[in-house]
């Protein structure tokens, strides 16, 4: 069985796909039949994140899934599943399997989509990487209000915080003023996680988002420059 980072970094290498059918659909159908081809693929992501990073057995608990609801159905009947609440989606952790309702409710019944926990923020917000969100596999910041529950997967390890970090760290760009999309998301997300509530997550990196970015380098001790680089990742990524 392998680990939670084993399955994060598996559904790092499928972020920047779009598109269906795509290799994670043409998988799936070479299963189930050629109707999965052009279905929605947010389950079928998280299943094959699951299988090709040796987690089959941790997170497939009823086998292949395509059908959220009894994904997570799956959990709740092995005594692993956890309610959507602010608290709980704060003692979740990466690797988790995350289920959305878009109505806002915690019912499994309701459940529409489906993604994995990278990074868990604070304030009932996480970072996830996510299938068939915009017809593409992207991360995104989501906060207790669409969050019906979670999954928690019985890997044979837990991620440890220098690895993740490491992993991470490879993949996150500059972003400065004038920056847009998910990436800038995530910055505002953490920003917020940091108490800067005058930030809000438009993906938009606005004077708004500069200024807070400053306030965190001037207390991390870095050149307070308003640019997230290098440098900069680390300190809103600290835990403390």
């Amino acid at each position: 069985m392998g680990t939670a980072a084993q399955m994060l970094d598996q559904a790092r290498k499928s972020i920047g796909m779009t598109g269906r059918p795509n290799t994670i659909t043409r998988e799936y159908a070479g299963r189930h039949g050629d109707d999965f081809l052009r279905a929605s693929w947010c389950d079928m992501a998280v299943t094959y994140w699951a299988r090709h990073s040796g987690n089959a057995a941790a997170v497939l608990l009823g086998g292949d899934r395509a059908y959220t609801v009894w994904h997570a159905s799956d959990f709740q009947r092995a005594g692993r599943w956890r309610v959507g609440t602010v608290a709980e989606v704060n003692a979740a952790k990466p690797g988790d399997i995350v289920f959305f309702d878009w109505g806002a409710s915690d019912s499994i019944g309701a459940i529409d989509h489906v993604g994995v926990i990278e990074r868990v923020l604070g304030g009932g917000r996480v970072q996830t990487i996510e299938g068939n969100t915009s017809d593409a596999c992207r991360r995104r910041v989501r906060d207790a209000s669409v969050i019906a529950g979670y999954g928690r997967p019985a890997y044979s390890g837990g991620p440890t915080a220098s690895t993740w970090m490491e992993d991470l760290m490879k993949d996150l760009p500059l972003v400065r003023k004038g920056s847009t999309g998910e990436h800038v998301e995530t910055v505002q997300g953490l920003l917020l996680a940091r108490s800067h509530l005058e930030v809000r997550i438009t993906g938009t990196y606005d004077a708004k988002t500069e200024a807070a970015v400053r306030a965190v380098q001037k207390w991390g001790g870095t050149t307070a420059d308003g640019q997230v680089g290098p440098k900069t990742w680390p300190i809103l990524l600290r835990v403390n």
